[in-house]
């Protein structure tokens, strides 16, 4: 049974401004906010039977209903957030001491380096994918590499409106992917199209990826995305997949949709695969491809640092 890590939206609203979405004269309406989060609750629960465990919500923790950014989860580890923005930080503590009371072994990343969670780490069982610039720091990536012996491409979101990887980019099941191809640079759209095969992308239309269509979360064979992408739910299910569309333009508000409200216990669902014991792509054994894209990631940090730092 798959596991999610939700956090009821009592103290949800928008009390400040770090994204391209939130606008403090746009406001939550709350009730129909709860109303929302709760529906999605449904059809994980009794539609997909899925387990959901519950952090507790914070006053002064408005964002904390997205749990998608708590961290990442590989096996019983459990690597914590480190919020780029003050405004999240404060939700650090409360996440970590969750994973532990909940028996995970807990990593943070050295070194103060931003990084945010299942927003900005995505994959398939060979290959994950980082995303980076607009929150998640480029060199956070070669020390979760390192740790559980995945490559880890990395990828510079280039829209504002795409500040983490989740909202442009969603790795299915079958090896498919829903991604948003504005959102990335040259160089990213070459590095995905390289590992996943055109037949198996689809390139979400602008209105759709307005409206948090590559913001889904992917349980077998259900896809669970918001309400007003009918063109991505045509191509789903003329590939096997049943979706469930539901209502989340309270949580838009805030930048955010199904897949920013849940985090994946379970490190299959969440695309990211149980650690291996050696770093080796299938078909290349001695690990030849894994160091190539290594160095090009190395490559790309030293040309990235000075623009991380200036988003810093």
């Amino acid at each position: 049974m798959s596991r999610l890590l939700v956090c009821p939206p009592d103290f949800f609203g928008i009390e400040y401004e770090i994204n391209p979405w939130m606008r403090l004269s746009n406001r939550v309406d709350h009730e129909q906010a709860v109303r929302q989060w709760y529906a999605l609750m449904r059809v994980f629960e009794q539609d997909l039977h899925v387990a959901l465990e519950r952090i507790t919500p914070m006053s002064g923790l408005p964002d904390l209903v997205f749990t998608a950014n708590a961290g990442v989860v590989v096996g019983q580890t459990a690597v914590i957030s480190h919020f780029r923005h003050a405004e999240r930080q404060r939700e650090e503590a409360h996440f970590e001491r969750w994973f532990r009371e909940h028996g995970y072994h807990v990593m943070t990343i050295e070194g103060g380096l931003c990084f945010e969670g299942a927003g900005d780490l995505l994959g398939f069982p060979d290959v994950w994918f980082g995303g980076h610039r607009q929150r998640s720091d480029i060199r956070a990536f070669p020390i979760l590499s390192g740790r559980f012996h995945r490559e880890i491409i990395p990828l510079e979101l280039v829209d504002d409106r795409f500040y983490h990887l989740d909202t442009c980019f969603c790795p299915l099941s079958g090896g498919e992917l829903l991604y948003f191809p504005a959102a990335f640079d040259a160089y990213g759209q070459a590095a995905i199209t390289e590992r996943v095969p055109g037949e198996r992308c689809f390139a979400v239309p602008e209105a759709e990826a307005l409206k948090f269509a590559c913001n889904a979360v992917c349980i077998g064979n259900h896809i669970v995305l918001p309400v007003g992408s009918p063109a991505t739910q045509t191509w789903l299910h003329d590939r096997g997949y049943t979706t469930h569309a539901v209502h989340l333009d309270e949580f838009m508000k805030s930048g955010g949709s199904a897949k920013c409200l849940t985090l994946a216990l379970d490190s299959c669902d969440s695309g990211l695969a149980p650690e291996k014991k050696r770093a080796v792509h299938p078909g290349n054994r001695n690990g030849d491809e894994f160091n190539r894209q290594q160095h090009t990631a190395d490559d790309r940090l030293r040309r990235g640092r000075s623009e991380d730092e200036r988003h810093a």
